[in-house]
């Protein structure tokens, strides 16, 4: 692969600055960023927290697998990475934590079976453009690019993933996300699809149901609950600032929080949120979340040229969003 619930734990600021030699020779920094075969590993005091991959042989975008949240626990799916005894193995395309979207200038990039007839289209991982490790956090930013099925860049973008540092292994884990989207390649449109965005495919204990036929495996304790109260299916769809999902894994009572940053085009954003585990901010979708009379009139498009940038945070907690402190951490985001 190439490129804790206490609050105070989290009183910092994005503009952190660069990791500087002011640690020990032979000192590890508390946040460590570590190139791996096609990915970037990244460890939270000496303990590993999640990959960034790109170079596996399944992925047609980059993604974050596994993902490790307090006390080491695993919060997102292993299918299709490995084939666990019950676990649901719907959506082949739900892989962890991820960003893309259906249909980009009419080229399906989120599916690998949306069209029985070709190839989805690619994100390209271009390179690593930055790589820091730190006491306070970690980052790095990687650029890719869209490729259409028949081989043409529809666009790029660059990414840059920052990553506090904790004091404690039971600690809310933070993943902050900066993308922007730049029309490069002449004028980008994502279609009004409900498939896409910045999505997560919880572990199958934070599930609210399986799959209908699915057997055996852990049993589902999982909740979604958004900011303005709307619970499990009826989140779905819904405008809301923010969605956490919570339930056990083992005998863990944790759960993952997605706010969705004010400076965001059409913030607060609609929300992909299915009680099977799957949970996306899209702001792409409103036509469809909206049932509006004709859904292409809410386009999201990019003039040729211009850009559009989006931030996200995911925080890995324990307990649930009243335990964990959603609505003062999502506070605490947005005034960042």
């Amino acid at each position: 692969m190439k490129h804790s619930l206490l609050l105070p734990t989290l009183l910092f600021s994005l503009s952190l600055a660069p990791a500087s030699g002011t640690l020990a020779q032979d000192a590890k920094p508390k946040v460590s960023l570590k190139e791996t075969e096609g990915g970037l590993r990244v460890e939270l005091n000496g303990e590993f927290f999640t990959e960034y991959r790109y170079g596996d042989e399944i992925l047609t975008f980059p993604v974050f697998y596994p993902v490790h949240g307090p006390g080491g626990v695993p919060m997102t799916r292993d299918y299709p990475f490995k084939e666990n005894e019950g676990e649901d193995k719907d959506h082949p395309h739900h892989r962890s934590l991820w960003f893309t979207h259906s249909v980009i200038n009419g080229s399906n990039f989120w599916a690998v079976n949306r069209y029985k007839d070709r190839d989805p289209g690619r994100t390209v991982h271009k390179g690593f453009t930055r790589i820091e490790s730190g006491d306070e956090a970690g980052r790095f930013t990687v650029k890719n690019e869209y490729v259409s099925p028949e081989g043409a860049v529809v666009c790029t973008d660059e990414r840059t993933f920052t990553i506090p540092a904790i004091k404690s292994p039971t600690d809310t884990r933070i993943l902050d996300v900066a993308i922007t989207i730049h029309a490069s390649h002449g004028p980008v449109v994502f279609g009004n699809q409900k498939d896409g965005g910045m999505a997560i495919r919880v572990a199958p204990s934070l599930q609210v149901v399986r799959q209908k036929g699915a057997e055996g495996g852990v049993a589902p304790t999982g909740k979604i609950v958004n900011s303005e109260g709307n619970l499990n299916e009826d989140a779905w769809g819904k405008r809301a600032k923010w969605v956490d999902i919570s339930g056990k894994v083992g005998d863990r009572a944790v759960g993952v929080a997605i706010l969705d940053h004010p400076s965001n085009p059409q913030h607060p954003t609609w929300w992909h949120a299915r009680t099977y585990g799957l949970t996306s901010a899209n702001v792409f979708g409103r036509g469809t979340f909206e049932k509006l009379p004709d859904p292409a009139s809410a386009e999201f498009k990019i003039e040729a040229g211009k850009s559009a940038s989006f931030r996200w945070r995911f925080c890995f907690h324990q307990g649930d969003e009243k335990q964990a402190g959603v609505e003062a951490l999502f506070g605490q985001f947005a005034g960042q």
